[in-house]
């Protein structure tokens, strides 16, 4: 599918609404998922402690060991298999960013490891690499190994950012390269900065398939129906 076959419907169907500001509050939460079902999008990613919450005909997703991925990983476990009991269909883990620019490849591995078998098969497990900073501090091979290295500890998807790091979030650079180290095994969530439809269209031809946003609405008014 080309950039110009891209319609509002298409794009709905890979979007997770997004809602991680600290400052949240639940009324915001039930006004975001509410959004969500007017937009037609596919999830609702909300942190944890939003859960319970009932978000319809979208997915719910949480995030884990966020925003600095600095937590134990039987931390990040515990709290994913809690928002997986408490109906999370779909963790956002961030990993140790310092080991990765270390080039402790093991330690991230076994990190993403740790919460995939705490959460189960059923749930999709995806896995922020904060793709701009290991593009500034370490370079594109570690982002190819660290993509890996995540599919091979059982990640549904790599995800290039958190959205909360001052290095920036996604760039089609990263997702490129990330899409190129997983092949077609797994997905490339795109996060972080995704304010206009021309650049959401311009990661999704670079291999994004799916794409986090907080301004869901603004990005669909710029793709047609």
């Amino acid at each position: 599918m080309t950039n110009t076959d891209l319609r509002r419907s298409d794009v709905a169907a890979i979007i997770d609404h997004t809602l991680l500001k600290p400052e949240a509050t639940r009324a915001d939460a039930e006004a975001a998922v509410a959004e969500a079902a007017r937009l037609g999008v596919f999830a609702v990613c909300l942190s944890p402690s939003m859960l319970p919450i009932d978000t319809g005909s979208q997915r719910t997703c949480v995030v884990a060991g966020f925003p600095s991925g600095k937590h134990h990983s039987l931390v990040k476990a515990a709290e994913a298999r809690l928002a997986v009991d408490s109906g999370a269909d779909e963790v956002d883990m961030v990993i140790d960013v310092g080991a990765a620019v270390d080039g402790r490849f093991d330690e991230v591995f076994a990190d993403v490891l740790t919460v995939r078998e705490a959460v189960g098969d059923s749930t999709l497990l995806k896995v922020i690499i904060e793709s701009a900073v290991l593009l500034q501090l370490a370079g594109p091979d570690t982002v190819t190994e660290v993509c890996r290295r995540a599919e091979r500890a059982g990640a549904g998807m790599v995800k290039t950012s958190t959205g909360f790091h001052p290095a920036g979030g996604a760039s089609v650079e990263a997702v490129r390269l990330m899409r190129a180290a997983v092949g077609d095994r797994v997905g490339v969530k795109a996060s972080g900065g995704i304010r206009t439809a021309e650049f959401a269209a311009e990661l999704i031809a670079a291999g994004a398939t799916r794409l986090g946003l907080s301004s869901s609405a603004t990005v669909l008014d710029g793709f047609p129906e």
